[in-house]
């Protein structure tokens, strides 16, 4: 078998065990503290920017027009229709404009 099945076998059991490890030990207390809770409620927007930054640092104009309308979606609509939105600006920009 290739070497990326492997990597991406690794990244799923890395993955599995760090979110049943973070769930055993928060469910070792009875009340999590309200600082705790909020780290943890804030941990999927600095996920999202982690990815979206370095894309961003060295987005082309089909990128940027992406961003741009999924940004502006995403202040009347939900979080599948700003997706929905941007990605289908993606692929029209990547095909008819880059």
């Amino acid at each position: 078998m290739s070497t990326t099945f492997w990597i991406i076998i690794a990244a799923a059991i890395a993955t599995y065990l760090t979110r049943v490890g973070g769930h055993l030990v928060i469910s070792r207390f009875e009340r999590v503290h309200p600082r705790v809770e909020a780290g943890l409620n804030a941990v999927p927007a600095a996920v999202l920017t982690t990815l979206v930054a370095p894309a961003v640092l060295s987005a082309g104009p089909a990128e940027w027009a992406a961003l741009i309308v999924a940004g502006a979606v995403s202040l009347r609509g939900g979080l599948l229709s700003m997706f929905l939105a941007g990605a289908a600006v993606l692929i029209l920009a990547r095909q008819f404009v880059a």
